[in-house]
């Protein structure tokens, strides 16, 4: 892990650590890549039509709600349904990245609380994670339906802290996508990037985030009296 910690407030890197941590979901907690590839070809087919599905485009904007990417790449909302239908029906094939369990049971240990801020609408995700068996370590589960912006705007990270009862400087957020990253310092959070998902790691580098992460149970550094089993 590296961190740079004077960019992080001490009250989120003292040494009892911060006190509440704001994940994305997608890239950082699940390994939905491939479902959502998939997802995306299928209605991309049926509302678009023939040739390839612009995924990469898709791609490159991961963070953010699904209609907010739709507008940006000029594609009909239309997509949504059949995406969302494909998602569910390969909902299966998802799973947690390694060491995400065991992290999150550390951190419910250590008293930290907890908050998911994702692109997904809020009855996905916390769908998703309940399907993975996490759903109950988590405080609060957010999607970007229930905020007026989705990132990069920082609503729903500011959201996740109203929620949690937590400063901003005491706490972080970690995700794998530089929206991610945006809204964490648009809200006064420390930006961690995750980089064992599919992200462009040069991407989230040049965001300059405050800590990088190559593997999940890296992030209990911050709390250094916090040993993973």
């Amino acid at each position: 892990m590296s961190i740079a910690p004077t960019r992080i407030h001490p009250a989120a890197s003292a040494r009892t650590g911060p006190r509440a941590v704001v994940f994305d979901m997608d890239g950082v907690l699940v390994d939905s890549f491939d479902v959502m590839r998939d997802a995306f070809a299928v209605a991309y087919r049926e509302v678009v039509g023939d040739g390839p599905p612009p995924f990469e485009e898709y791609s490159r904007h991961l963070g953010r709600y699904f209609p907010d990417i739709m507008d940006i790449m000029g594609l009909p909302h239309a997509m949504l349904d059949p995406f969302v239908r494909e998602s569910h029906r390969l909902a299966h094939r998802v799973r947690l990245f390694d060491g995400v369990r065991d992290l999150l049971v550390a951190l419910r240990a250590r008293g930290v609380g907890l908050a998911v801020a994702t692109g997904k609408s809020g009855p996905r995700a916390r769908a998703l994670l309940d399907q993975l068996g996490v759903l109950g370590l988590f405080d609060h589960v957010i999607g970007s339906d229930e905020v007026a912006r989705s990132k990069p705007a920082p609503d729903i990270v500011l959201r996740a802290l109203e929620l949690l009862r937590v400063p901003a400087v005491a706490a972080v957020m970690v995700g794998d996508a530089w929206t991610d990253l945006v809204s964490a310092r648009g809200a006064g959070v420390a930006a961690i990037a995750a980089l064992w998902g599919e992200s462009d790691p040069d991407e989230l580098l040049a965001r300059e985030p405050d800590v990088v992460l190559r593997r999940p149970l890296e992030l209990l550094e911050l709390w250094p009296d916090t040993v993973p089993d």
